[in-house]
């Protein structure tokens, strides 16, 4: 009768500390923009190696994964090229007030391929006017934050209205980086932690866009509310504001507020 008592509490014991201390490593499912593609593929491999814990990154544009969260996609934790997704997020009570912060400020650029003739470093955006100009890459603004940044600098360049007619809508601001390395646009406006990315620099040269020229990347992360990892979820989170985190996307040309 002892031994079958302690059978039964060994196997309830081992249920209740769950796989990562019986030798499973741990996986995080981690949606994030993705601005963040290069940043977050460092970040997640120094996370992963420091914790043992595993990342599981899907990147794409903020508005979708805004969606596909609030339809109950199954993600541990959501990084916003746009602080007001979290912030609604966590209004509908799909994610965790107390983890929501803004963990960067995006910045946007002109790019083109390395052997372009357009001078965007002397032009700017008046560049997108040019003759030789066919086509001109964004991300969709209808759910992508860096394409609406991008439609705001052409406006308030007095701009879109002369070049809305060449525009090509990227699924997502990585997707529009993709049409004009690939030839399949002339230029393009993208992030500049994609521009500052190492094969993005060496296929091509980027011209940065003032900041006062849009409304401010201000970009938010949360814990979402069905989070099934939620401690190492949280210790991403915590990771992306260390000294080790801060320094990469320093590196990628993100504005990285003061810890809280």
């Amino acid at each position: 009768m002892k031994q079958l008592v302690r059978s039964l509490l060994l196997i309830v014991l081992l249920a209740w500390i769950g796989p990562s201390s019986a030798g499973a490593a741990r996986e995080i499912t981690v949606a994030a923009a993705s601005d963040l593609s290069f940043a977050f593929k460092e970040i997640t491999a120094l996370f992963e190696q420091t914790t043992g814990t595993h990342v599981k990154l899907s990147l794409g544009s903020s508005g979708n994964f805004f969606s596909q969260i609030q339809n109950g996609a199954p993600y541990d934790l959501y990084f916003s090229a746009d602080s007001r997704y979290p912030h609604k997020l966590v209004e509908s009570g799909h994610a965790v007030a107390s983890s929501l912060y803004i963990y960067a400020v995006g910045r946007i650029v002109l790019w083109v391929p390395t052997l372009s003739a357009l001078q965007i470093e002397q032009r700017g955006l008046e560049v997108l006017l040019d003759p030789t100009v066919k086509k001109i890459a964004i991300a969709n603004p209808k759910h992508a934050p860096y394409g609406r940044a991008a439609v705001a600098a052409m406006e308030r360049a007095l701009l879109y209205d002369r070049a809305k007619d060449r525009l090509v809508l990227g699924e997502n601001v990585s997707q529009a980086a993709q049409f004009v390395e690939s030839g399949a646009a002339d230029i393009g406006i993208i992030a500049l932690s994609l521009a500052l990315a190492p094969p993005m620099q060496a296929a091509g040269r980027y011209k940065e866009i003032p900041a006062e020229a849009h409304p401010p990347l201000v970009q938010g992360a949360a814990l979402l509310a069905g989070a099934s990892h939620p401690v190492e979820a949280q210790a991403f989170l915590s990771f992306l504001q260390s000294t080790e985190g801060r320094a990469i996307m320093t590196r990628y040309g993100f504005v990285v507020p003061d810890k809280r």
